[in-house]
């Protein structure tokens, strides 16, 4: 953990930027007060400078944008609105906000904007006390009205005032504070839980675009255990991914079963451990499989007589469950279409082991896979979390073997890209066809002996191909 003197040394170093003296003076000269915050004063703490810059001022939009003229190399003013102009200054993005005193609806999901006069009340109404840090510029006096620093050297996350007015005011906060758990690794703090957990039906009002976001961030941070239990245990998730608390399935003292929620969280923290050995660098679609893989236990948990349980047919009807959600979360169609195929193979492999496969099913789980291969072995080795060593190490020595078969076949052949051995144009030539039905059945009868026995070679697969054609 850091000391407050550490910590001051990293804002210092991390702010001493051109860009942030030459602003300051453009701002004060006209008059204004501006000062860097939020999050990349958060940031600056930890010794990282922020993808984008946030700053607030006393100068309303206008001024704003007279005050930049000349020196940022464009602006845009698609936030005017809200206060908001953006510019781009060298290599750097910046936006630049008049103070703001916000009021709002309880029964709106969005703010009645009113600019504020002065910095101390901006900072109140922002989200999070580790987001109400602001450094004055040009003369960097560090503003910290609500102890923010001390809440980030301690790792807790809690809010400026009462967390019952803040999430009123912007539920979608509650899911920031889950967020903020994944990203940093941090606590919520327990009043500020407390408020997450009686208020979790305030998310309702938030449209599913803005809970989409705030998820996406959550899972590619670094910590998404944490974030995740934070909207279980609130009963957040009972409300934006239902699917996921549904896993903490009752074990009677008849049947037993392993944990599928702890064991979902497991494989999500394994999937990520095996991203760098997969050329993965925080993979969404993979992590968002790892989340959803088991989904479709509860609704296949069959009881067997002796104690014994079953999940027949969990990875497809948890297929469609993923798709359902995904949709409902506004996901684009590629990421659905993906999650949802490494789902349906994420049983794949589980067999390998006790019966060694044929080429011809190595090279099948190559195409069904597809561009998918790399992040279905990620998904596969993760997806054992037994605490038996013995079945672990022969599961992990099994997944072995299947990749260095995988390799084996890449060197003799295109298994990448498998294709059969004569073309649509041969298979005319050959049955003296037409383009049509016959020919796509054609083809996928050279495709599958093409899976089953590898290059044949243009002659053999025109014999084989007549033979067919003649027995039907």
């Amino acid at each position: 953990m850091q000391t407050v003197a550490e910590a001051l040394a990293n804002l210092e170093r991390t702010t001493d930027s051109p860009l942030f003296r030459e602003l300051g003076r453009l701002f004060t000269e006209a008059g204004f007060e501006l000062a860097l915050v939020g999050g990349p004063v958060r940031d600056a703490f930890l010794g990282r400078k922020a993808p984008d810059l946030d700053f607030t001022t006393s100068a309303e939009p206008d001024d704003i944008i007279r005050v930049l003229k000349g020196y940022a190399d464009t602006h845009w003013d698609i936030g005017r609105e809200f206060g908001t102009i953006g510019a781009r200054i060298g290599d750097d993005t910046v936006e630049i906000t008049t103070y703001r005193a916000d009021t709002y609806d309880p029964d709106s999901r969005k703010p009645v904007v009113a600019f504020g006069n002065n910095l101390n009340d901006d900072l109140f109404r922002r989200d999070f006390t580790i987001n109400s840090m602001a450094l004055r510029l040009p003369d960097k006096t560090f503003v910290d009205p609500f102890n923010g620093l001390k809440d980030l050297l301690a790792g807790v996350i809690r809010t400026p005032g009462a967390p019952e007015v803040s999430f009123s005011d912007d539920p979608l906060r509650m899911m920031r504070g889950a967020r903020f758990a994944s990203q940093l690794g941090f606590v919520i703090e327990p009043e500020t839980f407390a408020a997450m957990t009686s208020m979790a039906d305030r998310i309702q009002i938030i449209s599913a675009e803005r809970v989409h976001d705030e998820l996406v961030k959550l899972l590619l941070g670094k910590h998404p255990r944490l974030g995740l239990q934070a909207l279980v245990d609130s009963g957040l998730a009972e409300l934006v991914l239902p699917e996921l608390p549904a896993l903490r399935l009752e074990v009677d003292e008849h049947h037993h079963h392993k944990d599928v929620y702890e064991h979902t969280l497991r494989v999500v923290e394994q999937a990520i451990s095996y991203e760098a050995d997969y050329g993965l660098e925080a993979d969404l679609v993979l992590r968002l499989a790892a989340l959803l893989h088991d989904i479709g236990k509860p609704a296949t948990r069959r009881l067997e007589a002796g104690g014994g349980v079953t999940f027949h047919q969990h990875d497809l009807v948890g297929a469609r469950l993923a798709k359902k959600r995904l949709q409902a979360l506004r996901f684009d169609n590629d990421t659905i279409r993906d999650v949802s195929r490494l789902i349906e193979l994420h049983l794949r492999f589980f067999g390998y082991g006790e019966q060694a496969w044929s080429d011809s099913a190595v090279r099948r789980y190559v195409r069904d896979a597809g561009d998918l291969l790399p992040r279905l072995h990620a998904l596969t080795r993760s997806d054992v979390t037994t605490r038996n060593k013995r079945k672990a190490d022969r599961l992990a020595h099994a997944y072995d073997d299947l990749e260095q078969r995988i390799a084996a076949l890449r060197e003799q052949e295109e298994i990448d890209a498998i294709r059969p051995d004569l073309s649509g144009e041969d298979i005319m030539r050959v049955l003296d066809l037409k383009p049509g039905r016959e020919v796509g059945e054609a083809r996928a009868f050279l495709l599958e002996l093409r899976l089953d026995e590898g290059a044949i070679g243009a002659a053999e697969a025109e014999k084989r191909l007549l033979a067919w054609w003649s027995s039907r």
